[in-house]
């Protein structure tokens, strides 16, 4: 039996040529590099946010689940809830300092 994989064809429902190769949607996962070469920004951000105070930890470069994995270890050093998303990871609270000296201690040395 012939494997169809249809639905991982991209922009094309038929070909007549039997050589076509069909393109196909593969995701890559993002090579997470080492902690010391990431250039790691926090900032405080209150717009937005209906005038709740959030630490924003930008710029990290990898896979979801490094960024996942950073975010929970920072909220469970801070005590506090927050979220993983569109690369950035937000902490609920004004933590920028605590965070800038968690982040270096953990290897993260171009942290600003």
């Amino acid at each position: 039996m012939k494997n169809n994989d249809w639905k991982e064809r991209l922009n094309i429902v038929y070909s007549t040529n039997p050589d076509f190769k069909y393109q196909t949607d593969e995701d890559e996962e993002n090579i997470t590099p080492e902690k010391r070469n990431q250039k790691l920004r926090v900032s405080i951000e209150k717009k937005g946010r209906g005038g709740k105070t959030v630490t924003l930890v930008t710029g990290f470069v990898g896979c979801d689940d490094d960024l996942k994995e950073l975010g929970k270890v920072l909220k469970t050093k801070c005590g506090v809830g927050g979220t993983t998303k569109n690369g950035e990871i937000i902490i609920q609270g004004d933590f920028k300092q605590r965070i800038i000296e968690l982040l270096k201690s953990e290897g993260y040395i171009q942290t600003k």
